[in-house]
Parts: C-alpha cells; sequence; structure tokens
C-alpha cells in the first residue's frame, strides 16, 4: 500500500482544492446566480401578475399591497420596469415593488 503524502492532510485555499479536483479529473459545479427580472405586469380583479424572464408568473394578491389595491385601473397600468426589470414603478401611485421580494 502506498504510503499518503503529508501535503493530502493539509489543504491549502479553495483554489489550490479546485486545482488539485481538476488534475483528477473531477468537476466543481458552480452557481450561477441571475436576477430574476420581470417582462410584464397584468392585473385581475384580486390579483397581480407578474411575468418573468423565463416565462414564469408570479400572481400575489392585491391585498399585500394597499396602494394598488385601493387604485384606479388607470393608475395601476401606468408602470415602468425598474434597472431593466429588477423592480416595477408606478409613478402615479409612489410605489416600487422588487421582484426578488415577489418570490419570498
Amino acid at each position: 500500500m502506498k504510503a499518503l503524502s503529508r501535503d493530502i492532510f493539509m489543504w491549502k485555499p479553495a483554489t489550490d482544492m479546485r486545482s488539485f479536483l481538476r488534475k483528477n479529473g473531477m468537476r466543481i459545479s458552480q452557481s450561477k446566480t441571475t436576477e430574476i427580472m420581470a417582462v410584464d405586469v397584468r392585473f385581475e380583479e384580486r390579483m397581480m401578475q407578474v411575468r418573468i424572464l423565463d416565462g414564469r408568473i408570479i400572481s400575489v394578491p392585491l391585498e399585500w399591497f394597499p396602494r394598488l389595491r385601493d387604485a384606479r385601473p388607470e393608475q395601476r397600468e401606468n408602470w415602468r420596469l425598474l434597472g431593466k426589470g429588477v423592480g416595477i414603478h408606478w409613478p402615479d401611485l409612489d410605489e416600487d415593488i422588487s421582484v426578488k421580494a415577489l418570490m419570498k
């Protein structure tokens, strides 16, 4: 049986571990974090639906957002995306909602 080298037990920073694993044919999976971005907003009687870039639709009750709940339909429809879709702004209502917050 081959004697184990002392450096096997003395790991250095993560970059050294990654090199060791790559040299031995192992891959390291890295998660890619992407922002969740809105592309469209629609309203039903008691719900707001936000379509996000990957095609999913987030539905939330208007009850969560009193300004939107109490607004006239034309005020609700006057919205714009913030930061390429990371948030939604209603200028008539002075309301801003983060899309990430809708996912929680």
